[in-house]
């Protein structure tokens, strides 16, 4: 593999640089190498609920210094994605700060009064009322948007509903599929080269899962790097019909080489 002189870094938040809320060993100083060279990079979350000052409070608490900018969510992929579709347009939204602040800043009318979209995100209490309005207008003709096609997430109490099984719930009864803005879809990756004005074959991703992570990086065309920090086990890869880049223990194992990744 021939090395760029820079790599651009695009890294999962979940399950790469903190797990349930505390900081993956050696996290830190990975980042901290990253900006010791100038390296560019973004943290990516599929998780719509948080603001980017809302997910650099939380990084922080744990113990990493994320500035906003380099946080990208699938809100904010979102919000791009339709500020490109349809400028100016009108949404009714069931989720919470992280995606309602993405679409305010993009100048959308959030309503239920015959909206274009009907956007769907995560929230910590899905309301069956927003729900049934959002089938009703899916049914009168508003575009169905979902941010990302995650079943499922946890909690401290145990294995919660996510976005994607709410989407599926409004598909069941409208039989109309949401388009997902979120990973695995590489519109998400390609945002965020947008974002930081970098090229795909200068770019690799980093993340804990071979579904959506590697599936996302490796239809962008970026080279992949598997950890084993989040929810992978050695076996896991073996299992897909497509392979990451590089296998590795945790993103700790990267700190020392920083500008060449894929060093044996």
């Amino acid at each position: 593999m021939t090395e760029p002189s820079t790599w651009t870094y695009l890294m999962d938040m979940d399950g790469v640089l903190v797990h349930e809320e505390h900081m993956v060993p050696g996290a830190d100083e990975f980042v901290a190498a990253l900006r010791e060279n100038g390296i560019p990079f973004m943290v990516f979350t599929n998780n719509s609920i948080y603001t980017p000052r809302d997910l650099r409070a939380r990084l922080l608490r744990s113990g990493l210094d994320i500035p906003e900018e380099a946080i990208w969510t699938s809100a904010l992929a979102t919000a791009q994605f339709l500020e490109q579709q349809r400028p100016g347009g009108s949404a009714f939204v069931v989720g919470e700060s992280g995606l309602t602040t993405a679409l305010h800043n993009i100048g959308y009318v959030l309503t239920d009064r015959d909206p274009d979209y009907v956007i769907l995100g995560e929230t910590r209490t899905y309301s069956f009322e927003a729900i049934t309005k959002a089938i009703r207008l899916v049914e009168n003709g508003a575009r169905f948007i979902a941010t990302n096609p995650d079943e499922k997430g946890p909690s401290r109490e145990g294995t919660l509903p996510a976005t994607g099984a709410v989407a599926a719930l409004i598909e069941r009864v409208t039989g109309r599929a949401p388009y997902y803005v979120g990973k695995p879809n590489p519109l998400m990756m390609r945002s965020a080269l947008r974002h930081l004005g970098v090229h795909s074959e200068n770019t690799l991703m980093i993340g804990d899962r071979m579904d959506t992570d590697v599936r996302s990086g490796l239809e962008s065309g970026l080279q992949t790097i598997l950890v084993l920090s989040g929810i992978s086990d050695e076996d896991t890869a073996e299992r897909f019909p497509y392979r990451p880049t590089k296998v590795v223990r945790s993103i700790a194992d990267l700190r020392e080489h920083v500008t060449d990744p894929f060093m044996a």
